[in-house]
């Protein structure tokens, strides 16, 4: 039952959202970094339970903005799906509660904002990926993904983290940090610094492609962590999660970030460099997964970027990883002594073992792309 003081307060936070059920318990729920989330059970197993969250505005700074674009997000989903046959926008999208001022977000007296969702029920999220099955429906999900919202104007759309995937922002940072070095770390470090600095040209090949309009700006997630698919009971994947991050960018960064999540064989922190391989599976599973939800919408540049990305991502975290380090470790939770060196470390040998295999990968995303757009043209 409702007893402490935290969960009066969260009663009484509720209590501003139009939900028309009594509720039984206020819990915390998940394990995300950013978010506070609360799981709202309702007294009569006839009525829905909710997501309470309580958004993290020190990140996302322009919390009106954020809750508009989710707005746009959800709805353009919900009508396109409505429009597909065997399709269920209720499980498939995220569903918005109102207030009772008829806005999709509270702000309490202490300046905190809150939302609440419908909580999707006989779903399951995971961390990671076991299966060739898993990876494949994720892929399909995040292609699937962009295709639909392709048509929502994207000028509507705001920027809720503004250049969150620039290398360019990303490597000025690390030069400032490194010029600064307020912590002497700079002198442990001038292997990967060299590193860095070899690979410049290349890990900007992706940014310069758009700057010479090379590239369209699209409707993408930019935060493709495997769990921000819901799954259900059957591994199937029903509905995209964590809309935070959704604003205009490339293809290419929803395609890299994913696989950067689920080709290393080891944990991102490995210390161990041996340990660190390549799950060449799962990668060709993803893969074949998004190309045959989106490669008859993508052009020919987009495809011949998507290998690039799966270089650029563990490069540019293994930079802000190192960010992070010379200024102090700021950013990331760290839980030992140089932990975010050690992460920087295993990043970039992941990067090499990527860089090594790069042909075999690049053929693969390609013929793929070939493939599935073959199977297009016969299948009309």
């Amino acid at each position: 039952m409702i007893q402490t003081n935290k969960q009066v307060d969260l009663l009484k936070i509720t209590s501003n959202f139009i939900i028309g059920t009594d509720i039984s318990s206020i819990e915390p729920y998940g394990s995300g970094h950013i978010n506070d989330t609360y799981y709202i059970k309702n007294a009569n197993d006839e009525d829905p339970d909710y997501l309470l969250q309580r958004i993290n505005h020190q990140i996302f700074i322009d919390v009106q903005s954020l809750m508009n674009n989710i707005y746009l997000v959800t709805t353009h989903l919900r009508t396109k799906l409505k429009g597909i046959s065997g399709t269920d926008p209720d499980k498939e999208v995220l569903s918005l509660v109102m207030t009772h001022n008829h806005r999709h977000y509270f702000l309490d007296d202490h300046g905190n904002y809150w939302r609440m969702y419908k909580y999707i029920e006989n779903t399951k999220s995971i961390d990671i990926v076991e299966t060739e099955e898993q990876a494949f429906e994720g892929g399909k999900a995040f292609g699937r993904f962009q295709v639909l919202l392709f048509d929502l104007d994207i000028n509507l759309i705001n920027y809720t983290i503004p250049a969150f995937h620039h290398i360019g922002l990303r490597l000025t940072r690390f030069n400032t940090a490194l010029q600064a070095d307020p912590f002497d770390r700079k002198k442990a470090i001038a292997a990967e610094v060299e590193f860095i600095q070899q690979r410049i040209e290349s890990m900007c090949a992706i940014l310069d492609l758009g700057r010479e309009e090379g590239l369209p700006l699209r409707i993408t997630h930019n935060d493709t962590k495997f769990n921000n698919i819901l799954l259900d009971l059957n591994n199937k994947a029903q509905c995209i999660i964590d809309l935070d991050t959704v604003m205009p960018g490339y293809v290419a960064y929803d395609f890299g970030d994913a696989i950067r999540s689920i080709i290393n064989t080891a944990p991102e922190d490995e210390k161990d460099l041996d340990k660190i391989g390549l799950n060449v599976p799962l990668f060709e599973s993803f893969t074949k997964g998004y190309l045959s939800a989106s490669a008859g919408f993508l052009t020919e540049n987009e495809i011949k970027s998507l290998p690039l990305s799966v270089l650029l991502f563990p490069y540019m975290q293994g930079v802000r990883f190192l960010t992070d380090y010379l200024n102090g470790d700021t950013y990331y939770k760290t839980h030992f002594p140089h932990h975010n060196l050690q992460r920087t470390r295993a990043q970039f040998q992941l990067l090499r073992k990527l860089e090594e295999q790069y042909a075999k990968i690049e053929n693969f995303v390609l013929d793929t792309a070939s493939a599935c757009l073959k199977k297009d043209i016969n299948t009309n």
